[in-house]
């Protein structure tokens, strides 16, 4: 804990183009982007800085020459490194990107790209298919070019008359050739950094997300400034989907800037062997992530008979870091090769991190720097810091950015409001939502609850569309309550609401709906698991107020429903109760 800890070096970024042409001169034949083709090949191929602007100015010129320059282009697919170059070479020059959620109903994607007005649609592989149903079925109306990342598509065949085709390759090819004959058309232009620059919708857990309107000076200094906070490693591994601010902005703006090699995962279902076999040396998660890997470690413990060893050492190792001996890499050494054994930095964002998972990883030797964003917002907000930190705080806010307390309650508790370069520039064709969140001083706000200590260090305590509010006034923030219920043995996930009767339509009844890890009640030889959940409750219910008592356990024989950020979507929850 340092109050006088300095800021980190870092490079100002003053739009898209300038980052990578900046990069590439800084740090040249350093690989920029790594990964495979396939997640079962032996080669990983890696592309310099220096590769990697070529090929996104390659792009950008091809793009202008084919009419593209200021129009809105959506890209929508897997993570890959064409995804990387389209959504740098889009804004590069002055045109508009239109991140889409590869995993949403053939209506949303279509209804998204429709709404902006897409010129283009930048397609990867996994969501061809999805688009040849969209063509087929008379959608995509604005669009006048498809091109695909994948070189081998034969999306062509389903495309109408009046809409070109062509491949990011293509393109790149094509490009190339123009500027080595003379074009300077992607240099010669003059970028507006304040102008919108990208549209993305923000995923959300409540339902139809809304468009989030950013310009190259909100992601660009919400980047700038959110790295000085952060002694960033060599090498991460991008497992995030790309469509989030959090994937494309944190992942790529943030880190390539910083000249840090990014491999990009092939998948969810393989991030735990990639991590071993391409040893990254931190990387950046939700604490869905975060959660998995904690599990890991205690499962493995556990199957193996040494979980209780596993906690003296922690214990153990703490004690000799009081007294200033650190032997954290080599005392767990077994346990961090399963994360590849380099891996020494991890920060996590998103939604709310339990503090006792923090500590098992610092335990271990891995540092865990919780941060709150929001797509707003660009999205850093606030992160603690690699020697700076608080725990259950989610960190002071980055330079240049306002947080306030609207309304605060007798314990200080509000929604938390944010001024500053980083916010947006409004809601797509939503003056009415962009003038809700807005008030008379400028500042946005959240949607979340918390509050700030005397020292200006961020404590989140739930969403205000989570809130629970019973007949008395009082408020009950669920995330609180399923904070408490996560540290229960055995529970996977939960998530608290109000139950929905039928019967007494005024009566509030909190629930809690768990999903149960069966298999570890299993090995531990508990049968009926309703029973052993219902004494768990009521033993938490005895630690609270009254007035925040579970009243009822529900549980699931399935993982909630999530979206693509790995959070659960709480709307689509069945809330009846009788």
């Amino acid at each position: 804990m340092n109050k006088n800890y300095p800021i980190y070096k870092t490079t100002f970024i003053d739009d898209m183009r300038s980052l990578v042409e900046e990069a590439a001169e800084n740090f040249r034949e350093s690989t920029a982007i790594s990964y495979k083709e396939n997640y079962w090949d032996k080669e990983v191929r890696r592309v310099t800085f220096t590769q990697w602007r070529e090929d996104v100015r390659n792009l950008g010129t091809a793009l202008i020459a084919a009419g593209l320059r200021e129009e809105n282009i959506a890209i929508i697919g897997e993570n890959s490194y064409g995804w990387c170059c389209s959504f740098f070479g889009v804004m590069a020059i002055g045109s508009v990107t239109v991140p889409v959620d590869k995993e949403l109903p053939l209506e949303d994607i279509d209804g998204i790209i429709s709404t902006t007005r897409c010129k283009a649609v930048i397609v990867g592989k996994a969501s061809e298919s999805k688009i040849r149903e969209l063509l087929a079925g008379g959608g995509l109306k604005s669009v006048e070019m498809l091109v695909a990342v994948n070189p081998q598509s034969t999306l062509k065949e389903a495309v109408p008359v009046g809409v070109s085709f062509t491949t990011l390759a293509e393109l790149q090819a094509k490009g190339a050739k123009l500027f080595m004959d003379g074009d300077n058309s992607y240099y010669d232009y003059k970028i507006d950094v304040n102008k919108l620059a990208s549209i993305v919708f923000t995923s959300g857990t409540t339902g139809k997300g809304k468009g989030v309107m950013l310009s190259q000076a909100n992601i660009g200094l919400d980047m700038t400034l959110g790295m000085y906070n952060f002694d960033i490693t060599r090498k991460t591994l991008h497992v995030l989907p790309p469509h989030h601010t959090f994937g494309s902005t944190v992942n790529y703006v943030g880190h390539l800037s910083q000249g840090c090699e990014v491999y990009i995962s092939s998948g969810i279902k393989h991030v735990s062997d990639e991590i071993r076999e391409q040893q990254p040396t931190h990387l950046i998660l939700v604490p869905a992530f975060l959660e998995m890997m904690n599990k890991k470690i205690w499962t493995t413990a556990r199957k193996s008979g040494k979980e209780g060893m596993l906690k003296a050492m922690m214990k153990f190792s703490d004690l000799l870091r009081k007294a200033g001996i650190d032997i954290r890499r080599k005392l767990f050494a077994s346990v961090l090769s399963a994360f590849g054994g380099k891996l020494e930095l991890i920060i996590c964002g998103g939604a709310k991190l339990d503090e006792d998972i923090i500590r098992t990883f610092d335990s271990i030797g891995i540092t865990v720097l919780n941060g709150y964003g929001i797509t707003e917002c660009s999205p850093l907000i606030s992160a603690n810091r690699n020697k700076y930190r608080k725990p259950g705080s989610v960190g002071t806010p980055i330079l240049a950015c306002r947080v306030k307390i609207d309304d605060p309650d007798e314990n200080g508790e509000g929604e938390i409001c944010v001024k500053g370069p980083n916010v947006m520039l409004g809601y797509f064709n939503n003056p009415e939502a962009t003038a809700e969140v807005f008030d008379k001083d400028g500042f946005f706000h959240t949607g979340d609850y918390g509050k700030l200590d005397e020292e200006g260090w961020i404590y989140i305590t739930g969403r205000k569309k989570n809130l629970i509010i019973l007949s008395n006034g009082k408020n009950v923030y669920p995330e609180e309550i399923e904070a408490d219920l996560q540290k229960v043995e055995g529970v996977s996930e939960v998530v608290v609401y109000a139950g929905e009767s039928r019967v007494q339509k005024d009566k509030i009844t909190i629930v809690a709906e768990i999903f149960p890890d069966a298999d570890l009640l299993a090995d531990k030889g508990i049968v009926n698991l309703q029973e052993y959940f219902e004494t768990q409750v009521k033993a938490l219910n005895a630690k609270m107020p009254p007035y925040k008592a579970v009243k009822r356990v529900k549980l699931r024989d399935t993982e909630f429903q999530k979206n693509t950020s790995r959070k659960i979507t709480r709307f689509s929850i069945d809330r009846s109760i009788d």
